[in-house]
């Protein structure tokens, strides 16, 4: 009996100290992953200034929810997820200062968050290096302080690949891994709905696979949540979901067979946006990242093939190439956060990889393997921290740009209630408080008459490039020559409203 006792003794305190080895393990584990978000967001306010100024798409965004000036035009492929995440401080405070401290403390709290949701699949190290890789990233830093939707996309997809990983391995439902599923969807769906498809089609069919249709059934109810504004919209204000649908395409250029992997290519050097994206590829060492990143996966899927974990791997990286197909194959131009949900997905089999090179046993070759790892990562970092900076120069100096024609625009009597309308009409009506307008292109809202109208009760000002030829209306319109734009303002309105 006494014998018997102890045992039971010894077996209870080993399981006892198990139980706190592993609490231990998951401290430590989240302890690393919050020093990584940490560092994200300290990283985005050192070296993306808090005051720069917000650019043509953030001022779209922005205007449905502020009261800097009146909403700007919402072509159809945009969705409202971006006003929704800005409105807690862009709905009464018009601090751009403001508003980036506060993206930058909300994209590092949900970057944790979305690297927590793979606890269990991966060590924590391995988690916590992707993380980085990921965050490191000139276009991750650039963005994330800015109020766009790509990289919120982004973290969707790292929320609910995990969290869909979890539940499909657990042997009973976990609600939890459940209900992180639907919320990454839904995150991405509100964000960018057509992005959102294209992520979870791997996630659809892989639970169409396993016959687990209550997971699939989760996956497909969080993206019908999260697009269901954007689905009510279409036919409030479209005509209906196709219609809605063949407009985004319109304004895209037209979906359909391109081949833009060069595109992207050229927007590495830090161009925000491709089109038309022309002018020589990068240097070698600007994108050599680009050429590793997909080679580094596919020896992260034959580590997870050698352990017998393929899913955990395979998973993610099938999704990361359906985020990143219409971007490189069906759109005809580019911009560097288009493929943040790739970069995401492709972190945590990358990070793998590298680990494994690291760590694996490997006699004489592992301090060669782990010296060219150091030296490799260590110029990735210089590189992306040289096109950041140059990135997020160039781009504080053009909106400054923008600030000072909006003053100057003051000076001219253009004060709101005004209109603008020509070449960069809605970011600069954004800085001088006025509305926009166009009679054509993707922005088109009003006419002639309505423009003409406008101007017999208000100041109007038609912007155009030096030189440019204006529109007929306003060829007699006083013309004003600002620093790499030509204003000509109608006719002030007299007092009574006539001109």
């Amino acid at each position: 009996m006494a014998q018997g006792s102890n045992a039971m003794l010894v077996g209870r305190g080993r399981r006892a100290t198990a139980a706190v080895s592993g609490r231990s393990r998951r401290s430590g584990g989240t302890v690393l992953l919050a020093a990584v978000s940490g560092a994200f967001t300290a990283a985005q306010l050192l070296l993306v200034s808090p005051t720069m100024g917000l650019g043509w798409d953030e001022a779209v965004y922005v205007s449905q929810v502020g009261d800097q000036a009146p909403a700007a035009f919402f072509s159809a492929p945009r969705a409202r997820g971006v006003s929704l995440l800005v409105a807690p401080i862009a709905s009464w405070s018009s601090s751009t200062g403001l508003l980036r401290v506060y993206l930058a403390l909300l994209s590092g709290a949900v970057l944790f968050l979305a690297l927590r949701a793979w606890r269990g699949l991966f060590p924590a190290r391995v988690l916590a290096a992707g993380g980085a890789l990921f965050a490191s990233l000139w276009v991750t830093l650039f963005y994330a302080p800015q109020a766009m939707p790509n990289l919120w996309v982004a973290f969707g997809a790292l929320l609910a690949v995990g969290c869909f990983l979890r539940a499909r391995s657990a042997d009973r439902p976990d609600r939890r891994a459940l209900w992180g599923v639907a919320a990454g969807a839904a995150l991405m769906a509100v964000m960018r709905p057509t992005d959102a498809v294209w992520v979870c089609l791997p996630l659809l069919a892989a639970a169409a696979a396993l016959r687990h249709w209550r997971l699939g059934l989760v996956t497909a109810v969080g993206l019908l949540a999260g697009a269901l504004p954007w689905v009510v919209e279409a036919y409030t204000s479209y005509g209906g979901l196709r219609e809605r649908l063949a407009e985004a395409s319109r304004v895209q250029g037209g979906l359909g067979w391109y081949f833009a992997v060069d595109d992207q290519m050229r927007g590495l050097v830090g161009r925000a946006l491709c089109r038309p994206c022309t002018g020589p590829l990068p240097h070698p060492v600007i994108s050599a990242w680009w050429f590793l990143l997909p080679l580094l996966a596919a020896v992260g899927l034959v580590i997870a093939v050698r352990a017998r974990r393929t899913a955990r791997t395979l998973i993610p990286l099938a999704c990361a190439a359906t985020a990143a197909l219409p971007y490189l194959f069906l759109i005809g131009y580019a911009a560097p956060r288009f493929l943040l949900p790739a970069y995401a997905l492709l972190a945590v089999p990358v990070a793998d990889a590298l680990l494994h090179l690291v760590t694996a046993p490997g006699g004489r070759w592992r301090p060669v393997a782990a010296s060219l790892v150091a030296a490799g990562l260590a110029g990735h970092l210089a590189v992306q921290y040289v096109v950041l900076d140059r990135t997020a120069d160039r781009t504080a100096a053009d909106r400054r740009a923008w600030a000072a024609a909006a003053d100057t625009l003051h000076d001219l009597g253009v004060r709101p209630p005004c209109l603008l309308t020509g070449h960069e009409a809605i970011p600069l009506a954004y800085y001088a408080g006025c509305a926009s307008g166009a009679i054509r292109g993707n922005n088109a809202n009003t006419t002639t008459a309505e423009i003409l109208a406008t101007a017999r009760r208000e100041p109007v000002a038609v912007l155009s490039v030096p030189g440019g030829r204006p529109p007929s209306y306003a060829r007699g319109w006083r013309l004003h020559r600002l620093d790499g734009m030509d204003v000509r303002i109608a006719p002030l309105p007299r007092a009574g409203g006539t001109a």
